[in-house]
């Protein structure tokens, strides 16, 4: 990241948002630190936008949070009668018909989808707390830097919810299925040092190199050729669902796609 964020001319900059786009690199930055970055149905349409404004030369998308909490989840007010101004409160939702609360959850997870999108590599960089909506923001990258001060919690069951952000698939595949278990239903704190041995974070460093160690790491998957980086994810990603000969398969597969790529020879 040559440029910093707040050095460049934001492509989205809306409901807490903000997406810049320097060359290879695009950086989405939460923006409302007074609120610890609490999450709202706006907030979510603009990650959504986000994703879908991303020019088709990045490569690697950086997702950070301005303050000193990543984001300490879903807003409170969503709870409440009134809700969001403009917005239909939890409560309506509630009463509504079943079809429309699959559609409308279902848009709100859109926003925490195409973090996986096989032609990026997404890396989370998180400080201080990332509780619920927070935690599976997290989750949806493909990688994470945390500081060492992060703070994980996924607190919807104490909340008599389950979370529905799309943070379920990737947590059970990162630490089991008795570990995710554990830390949904007690909704306890999951720190750096647990974080990094259990798989959920790639590494941990101080809150003053979090920035610097993102940037490096950035730096490293872009000196990969992008179609290798492409293919590779894809292949790693199909792999918990393939038996292991049918992986082979597809390794062999998408190995003769790169050798005749190199070779300039097509299909």
């Amino acid at each position: 990241m040559a440029s910093s964020d707040q050095d460049l001319v934001p492509v989205l900059d809306k409901d807490g948002v903000r997406l810049t786009v320097d060359d290879a690199i695009a950086t989405v930055t939460l923006t409302n630190p007074a609120k610890r970055n609490a999450q709202s149905p706006a907030l979510w349409r603009a990650l959504t936008e986000a994703g879908r404004q991303l020019p088709g030369s990045v490569r690697v998308v950086v997702l950070r949070a301005e303050g000193k909490s990543f984001s300490a989840g879903l807003d409170r007010q969503a709870f409440t009668p009134e809700g969001f101004d403009g917005e239909p409160s939890f409560v309506d939702l509630a009463r509504g018909a079943d079809a429309e609360l699959d559609a409308t959850i279902a848009e709100y997870q859109e926003a925490f989808t195409w973090w996986r999108r096989s032609d990026i590599v997404s890396v989370a960089a998180v400080q201080g707390h990332a509780v619920g909506a927070g935690f599976q923001l997290a989750l949806a990258c493909d990688l994470r830097v945390v500081a060492d001060d992060v703070q994980f919690a996924m607190r919807e069951t104490s909340l008599g919810l389950v979370p529905d952000l799309t943070g379920t698939h990737p947590l059970v595949g990162l630490v089991g299925y008795a570990r995710a278990l554990e830390i949904c239903v007690t909704g306890r704190f999951v720190a750096a040092e647990e974080a990094v041995s259990t798989g959920l974070a790639n590494l941990a460093v101080p809150v003053d190199r979090l920035d610097d160690t993102v940037r490096d790491l950035a730096a490293a998957v872009l000196a990969a050729p992008r179609d290798a980086v492409v293919e590779t994810k894809a292949l790693l990603r199909g792999a918990q669902d393939r038996t292991y000969e049918e992986q082979r398969v597809a390794e062999r597969q998408s190995q003769a796609r790169r050798l005749r790529d190199l070779a300039g020879v097509g299909d």
